[in-house]
């Protein structure tokens, strides 16, 4: 447990970090605001709002007592300039000065909490306030209370550097309120006043396009009952999905907007931050781990393209070697693993989504357990059964992330919840963003599976046969999750939606490319991209191996596993690899690129309504500022072109092109949350578009 001296050593550290780069830039932002936006940049970090009205406001219990400088008339009025004067005084100076003297040579927070006179606990645990690095509030307790030891507690508690434990804890929260309350309002003040950093919120939807789309009749698919699929859809599919994959991942690294928003749900969602069953949290929302929270927002994209490189990779080999049993035993269950395990990561990013939002009740922390990456293990308290008839959504969500919760399994929930939505379209509503975007994914492989398991007979998982990459990942996945702590992009992401600003995204991505290779031996691309073909080439081994034991009428054996590396003996291995590489580039490139388009002869053009013609320039709009489109717009331009609509999971959707156009591939998107299509959305909508049909702006003609 992160001890709150501690907490309030980083906040104070956090501060005069963001004072020492932005101070001009806030003071200036604030005096140009008006009260009505100082009010606003004050409610903005608070839970519902929440802000004393003036000193003596007790709306919010005893927290005027607590701190009652932190209020809306003192601050926000215009002209005053109260809040920068208490920013410079707690960025600028010591947290014990702080401790014994406060703004103005005012009382200090020692006597303020000492003014409030705290009832005080006749125990033996006391809290010291030092200089010196470590000790300020930690706290200790006196096992034998004798006189002696007393008398040598007397001049340390004469000095105000001893005090009850009771006292010191409310001494420490007055501080940790005021210095997380300017954090946060530091971070609010610069979005308000920053006129070049990349867009970030998305606009409001073109009405004009909403209303005239609105009058067109969408019908959800008169398509007949889809076929089983066969072994070359399988592979479409999955060459599609990996696509859509390195898509995002390219758009995380040309798009600060959409590099922000992905940090931002990483750092919140930590599991680190789920209360244990004490209640207890590890490290709070301090800057430190926005970092490590870049390098996991990079590192979980690359792994997500990997996986749907890797099962589009096998399906290919399958779809090849149709006549060789042999080959074909081998590569079915690695294909079933894979498709376990990618099922398994699916379903804990969705758990943790879900667990950091709407279900936030019904998790709990394992003190000090971490299952074998190196996250904390989150377990789940209580029966999702009980909230069948007041919360079915909730209910659903929970079945899907419970570890017993098999991927045929997670059909049927996925079914439900469907269901749910068409009887209740209100209920989509509760989603946040990532939840709905989670659950997207999860929904992906859970049909992916589905539609996989009748065509190669998918044998069942495996801890035996098969584990090479899953393996390979994992160890990779362990040695990136350590290099968290130790990485350091303060410089261009503190606070997160810094990234915005002109250049920072790039400078952060740059390093932390550089930061990798040092502790590696290579890109972070490479690690995985290097795995994928080392695991493809132990196949053809493995394969070879049991024929030639076939051969000679001997029982086949598990092909070896490598040798055990040392981690210096790895990456100096990595180094020499690089060195006769090819091509500087990865395919999982994370740092700003162009990616070449795929080589496709350009779509005919449609003649259109005006509506669906500005639909479709909102998304090819490469003069301008994307706009956004409603969900229900986008559905009734592809309709106007004569798409079929075919809802599968929730929120997945599988659009059938007409028989009129030349390529037949359908074009699977996840409906978005709130039903609007945000400018992050957008551009991956476009990205998608025009690799499947060959589409941009042209193409719609009125």
């Amino acid at each position: 447990m992160t001890n709150l001296g501690e907490v309030v050593v980083d906040l104070h550290s956090d501060l005069v970090n963001k004072y020492r780069k932005h101070a001009a830039g806030i003071e200036r932002i604030w005096r140009t605001l008006s009260p009505a936006q100082r009010t606003a940049c004050m409610k903005a970090g608070v839970l519902d709002g929440q802000v004393l009205e003036h000193p003596l406001d007790c709306k919010l219990g005893d927290t005027y007592k607590l701190v009652p400088e932190w209020n809306l008339q003192d601050i926000t009025k215009e002209g005053s300039d109260y809040f920068l004067d208490l920013l410079r005084f707690r960025a600028t100076t010591e947290l014990w000065d702080q401790y014994a003297m406060g703004l103005n040579n005012g009382p200090g927070d020692h006597a303020h909490i000492e003014n409030l006179r705290p009832m005080y606990r006749l125990d033996n645990y006391f809290t010291v306030f030092l200089r010196k690095p470590g000790k300020y509030g930690r706290s200790f307790r006196i096992i034998r209370r004798d006189a002696e030891m007393m008398k040598r507690l007397i001049p340390a508690v004469d000095a105000g550097l001893c005090v009850p434990q009771y006292t010191g804890h409310l001494i420490l929260q007055r501080q940790e309120f005021l210095l997380m309350a300017l954090n946060i309002m530091v971070r609010d003040v610069l979005e308000a006043g920053s006129k070049t950093r990349a867009q970030k919120a998305p606009a409001k939807p073109d009405t004009a396009v909403t209303d005239a789309l609105s009058k067109l009749q969408i019908q959800e698919c008169k398509k007949k009952a889809k076929s089983q699929p066969s072994l070359a859809d399988l592979v479409a599919t999955a060459h599609d999905q990996k696509d859509v994959l390195e898509e995002h991942l390219c758009l995380l690294s040309i798009a600060p907007g959409v590099l922000a928003r992905a940090v931002s749900h990483c750092f919140l969602s930590r599991p680190e931050l789920v209360p244990d069953e004490k209640g207890r949290r590890l490290p709070v929302y301090t800057d430190k781990y926005i970092s490590g929270a870049i390098l996991e927002t990079l590192h979980i994209a690359v792994q997500d393209a990997v996986v749907w490189t890797y099962v589009s990779r096998l399906l290919e080999l399958l779809e090849a070697k149709t006549g060789d049993k042999v080959y074909r035993a081998v590569i079915v269950q690695e294909i079933s693993n894979v498709c376990h395990f990618e099922y398994r990561r699916a379903q804990s990013m969705f758990k943790r989504i879900l667990q950091y939002d709407m279900g936030y009740k019904w998790f709990k922390r394992v003190s000090n357990a971490y299952d074998k990456v190196g996250n904390a293990r989150v377990t789940m308290k209580g029966k999702p059964e009980d909230l069948t008839a007041t919360d079915p959504q909730l209910h659903y969500m929970l079945r899907l992330a419970h570890p017993e919760t098999t991927a045929a399994k997670a059909s049927d929930w996925l079914k439900k919840l469907g269901d749910l939505y068409e009887s209740h379209p209100d209920e989509r509503a509760r989603l946040r963003e990532k939840e709905s975007e989670t659950l997207f994914n999860l929904a992906v492989i859970v049909g992916f599976i589905q539609d996989l398991s009748p065509v190669i007979s998918m044998p069942s998982f495996s801890r035996k046969k098969g584990q090479k990459f899953v393996s390979r990942f994992n160890d990779l996945e362990t040695e990136l999750n350590g290099l968290r702590a130790k990485v350091d992009l303060q410089e261009y992401a503190v606070p997160i939606d810094h990234l915005l600003e002109p250049g920072m995204a790039e400078s952060a991505l740059q390093s932390l490319d550089k930061f990798i290779i040092d502790k590696t031996g290579t890109k972070l691309g490479f690690l995985y991209q290097d795995t994928v073909a080392d695991c493809l080439e132990h196949l053809e081994r493995q394969c070879q191996q049991v024929k030639e034991k076939m051969e000679r009428k001997d029982e086949p054996t598990p092909f070896p596993s490598s040798t055990t590396e040392t981690t210096e003996a790895r990456i100096e291995q990595r180094k020499q690899k690089e060195k006769t590489r090819g091509t500087p580039s990865s395919v999982y490139e994370i740092t700003p690129h162009t990616p070449s388009p795929p080589a496709k002869p350009p779509a005919k053009p449609f003649k259109v309504s005006k509506a669906t013609a500005d639909v479709f320039s909102t998304f090819f709009n490469s003069a301008g500022e994307r706009g956004t489109v409603n969900w229900s717009s986008f559905v009734g331009a592809m309709a106007e072109l004569g798409f079929s609509v075919l809802p599968r999971f929730g929120s997945v959707y599988s659009f059938y092109p007409p028989e009129t156009m030349e390529v037949k591939r359908p074009l699977t998107l996840h409906r978005p949350h709130g039903s609007e299509i945000g400018r992050h959305l957008i551009l991956a909508f476009a990205q998608r578009l025009k690799r499947v049909y060959g589409w941009d702006e042209g193409n719609f003609v009125v």
